[in-house]
């Protein structure tokens, strides 16, 4: 049977989450005189970044909730003693910074208008719901995707096959009717794989590597693969 949803992950997929999370935060701790305590941004991102792995890799084994994820990222990389309404402050300054800095990759809207008539479109994201809905509002896309599934409301996220089937349920579509793109080559691919969707790699920085996954460079090789042509050196799934 073929496809007949795309679903979608969101940064670093469709939106230059990369490039938004560097501009913000060195408007941010520059604004908070702190940027010399970590020498240069590319060090603090790095350490902002191992935070937010080890607290999310705690979220999704149920240690600890949304929020408590969050709070604990800012102790870690501010100050280990800031209390909830402290550490919540500092992530709302953040966010103002970070947020100014959003785009989506050049490539995004032409994909979708790309494929607009020919596949209904979703995102699944490993993120929350308020969170995801606002940025692509923001972003203008929002009404590109009929259904926005997020990690934080499901309770599971990405790699686990349910996630993937929480968004399949959603668009009364089995597995094996639902390509999943996302930028991520195990959580995103491989997982909507063993999870039974096609799951199709987007290595934008060519690491390659993985010659088992389904792989494009950029989403403007996405619709003549999802119609079946295999010049990019993808698997043939789409017969």
């Amino acid at each position: 049977m073929p496809i007949r949803a795309v679903v979608w992950d969101i940064d670093d997929t469709i939106f230059d989450y990369a490039g938004a999370d560097t501009a913000g935060m060195r408007a941010h701790l520059t604004a908070e005189g702190r940027l010399g305590a970590f020498g240069t941004v590319e060090r603090a991102l790095e350490r902002w970044r191992e935070l937010t792995r080890a607290h999310w890799a705690r979220f999704e084994a149920g240690v600890t909730d949304w929020e408590g994820q969050r709070r604990d990222r800012v102790r870690g990389f501010v100050d280990p003693s800031l209390d909830d309404e402290a550490a919540d402050a500092w992530f709302r300054r953040y966010i103002a910074h970070y947020e100014a800095a959003w785009a989506l990759f050049p490539d995004t809207v032409p994909a979708l208008d790309a494929l607009a008539g020919g596949y209904r479109h979703a995102v699944l994201s490993n993120s929350s719901l308020h969170n995801q809905e606002r940025k692509l509002r923001v972003l203008g896309v929002r009404d590109r995707f009929e259904a926005v599934v997020c990690a934080a409301e499901l309770g599971v996220a990405k790699p686990e096959a349910a996630a993937f089937h929480a968004v399949c349920a959603e668009l009364s579509l089995a597995p094996h009717e639902v390509a999943y793109v996302g930028d991520q080559p195990d959580t995103d691919a491989r997982g909507a794989v063993e999870a039974g969707l096609t799951g199709i790699w987007l290595d934008r920085s060519e690491r390659g590597g993985r010659p088992e996954l389904t792989r494009i460079t950029g989403l403007d090789q996405l619709p003549a693969l999802l119609a079946g042509d295999t010049r990019f050196g993808a698997p043939d799934t789409f017969g």
